[in-house]
C-alpha cells in the first residue's frame, strides 16, 4: 500500500490550495496504525494517521465523540486532547477503496508534549497520577451527557467473538483452544450481570493509558493525550488495567507482556487509593477490574490482536493469552487487597 500517494488525495479533498513537501513516516512500529508528519511547502506541519482496520464508520463515530469531548472539557482540561483537523464544522476524514483497499486517513494538529514521566515512578508521581486521572474521569463524567451516542459496547465485542468461534474456530488454533476462549467469553458474560454492571457510569475512556501516550507539566499536572486506538465509551475500570502497569515495579517496557500482577501491587494499590479520595469506586467496580482484564485480552489481543500489534508482538502476545493471561484470571487476582486498601465491602 502507497501510504503517501493516498495522504496526499486525503489532503487534497481537505485543502488543495495547500501543498505537501514532504510526509515523515513517525509511526510507532508495535500498532498497524500507520502515522505521519506532513511538512507544507509553508513549512506549517499536521500529523496524518493513516487507519485500515475495523470499520470505517466506528473510526468515524470515535473521533467525533473525541472532538465533542475535546471541545467541551472544562479547565484544566480545556487542551489536554489532540485536536482533530475539522472541515464544514466536522471531523474531517478521508475514506479510501480502491480494490480490496480500504482505509481511511485523519488529520490532527501537532500535539504540544512538556514532560513524560519517567520509566519507573516514584511514590510521589504515583500519587499525583492517582489524583489527575480521578480529577480527568470527573471531568469527563460531567460532559458525557452531551457527547454523540456510540455503538459499540463491550457485550458487543464479545458476541462478535463467540460468532467469530462458532463460524471459523480453526483461525484461533485447535478445538481445544476455540473451547477455552468460549469458556472466557461466557465467564465475563455471567459476570457482567454477578456485578451489577448496568449500575457503572459509561463515559469517554482511552484504555491505552502509557508513558508514551501522555504528558504533564512541572507541577505533574496531565498536559496532553493522545493516540487514540481503543477509545470508546465504556467504564471507567477500563482504563486502570493500563494506569496499573505505569505505577507497576516493573516500569514501562519496550519489550512488553500483558500480566494480570501489577493489578495487586503497591503501586496501584497507592494510585487507587489517590483515585478513590478524588473520585471514589464502588466495591462491585473494584472486583470487576478483573473482568475488565479478561475483556481486554480477549478483545485486543485475541480477537483483533493481529489488526492492532505487529505480526512480531501479535504472535507473541496471542501464544501469552492462551498459556498465561487467561488461566490467571480467577487464579491471580484478588480483589479483597484492594477492597481492605480502600475500606470497601
Amino acid at each position: 500500500m502507497d501510504y503517501s500517494v493516498i495522504i496526499k488525495k486525503a489532503w487534497e479533498g481537505y485543502d488543495a490550495s495547500k501543498k505537501i513537501k514532504s510526509i515523515e513516516d513517525i509511526s510507532a512500529m508495535v500498532s498497524t496504525n500507520q502515522v505521519f508528519r506532513i511538512t507544507f511547502d509553508d513549512e506549517d506541519i499536521v500529523i496524518a494517521k493513516f487507519s485500515y482496520f475495523g470499520k470505517y464508520e466506528y473510526f468515524k463515530e470515535d473521533h467525533r465523540i473525541i472532538h465533542s469531548l475535546s471541545n467541551n472539557l472544562l479547565y484544566p482540561f480545556e487542551n489536554v486532547l489532540t485536536k482533530s483537523l475539522l472541515k464544514n464544522n466536522r471531523v474531517y476524514i478521508y475514506h479510501y477503496k480502491q480494490g480490496k483497499t480500504d482505509a481511511w486517513v485523519v488529520f490532527y494538529n501537532p500535539t504540544r508534549i512538556l514532560n513524560r514521566l519517567p520509566r519507573k515512578l516514584d511514590e510521589h508521581y504515583i500519587v499525583k497520577l492517582g489524583q489527575q486521572i480521578g480529577k480527568f474521569h470527573k471531568a469527563c463524567s460531567r460532559i458525557k451527557n452531551v457527547l454523540p451516542k456510540s455503538s459499540k459496547t463491550l457485550r458487543t465485542d464479545i458476541y462478535a467473538l463467540l460468532h467469530q468461534l462458532e463460524t471459523d474456530e480453526k483461525k484461533f488454533g485447535t478445538a481445544m483452544q476455540a473451547d477455552f476462549l468460549k469458556f472466557h467469553c461466557e465467564a465475563f458474560l455471567r459476570n457482567r450481570s454477578k456485578y451489577n454492571m448496568k449500575t457503572f457510569e459509561i463515559l469517554p475512556v482511552f484504555i491505552d493509558w502509557n508513558i508514551g501516550n501522555f504528558s504533564v507539566d512541572s507541577n505533574l499536572n496531565l498536559y496532553s493525550r493522545w493516540d487514540y486506538d481503543w477509545f470508546r465509551m465504556s467504564y471507567r475500570i477500563l482504563d486502570f488495567y493500563f494506569l496499573s502497569r505505569v505505577v507497576s515495579a516493573a516500569g514501562d517496557k519496550t519489550v512488553f507482556s500483558y500480566l494480570i500482577d501489577t493489578m495487586n501491587e503497591e503501586g496501584f494499590i497507592l494510585f487507587l487509593k489517590e483515585y478513590h479520595k478524588i473520585n471514589p469506586l464502588t466495591a462491585n467496580e473494584v472486583r470487576f477490574l478483573k473482568e475488565m482484564y479478561r475483556f481486554f485480552i480477549l478483545n485486543y489481543v485475541i480477537k483483533d490482536g493481529k489488526y492492532f500489534f505487529n505480526a512480531q508482538y501479535a504472535k507473541k502476545l496471542q501464544a501469552e493469552a492462551f498459556d498465561i493471561y487467561l488461566p490467571s484470571v480467577d487464579r491471580d487476582f484478588d480483589a479483597d487487597i484492594l477492597l481492605d486498601a480502600l475500606k470497601l465491602s
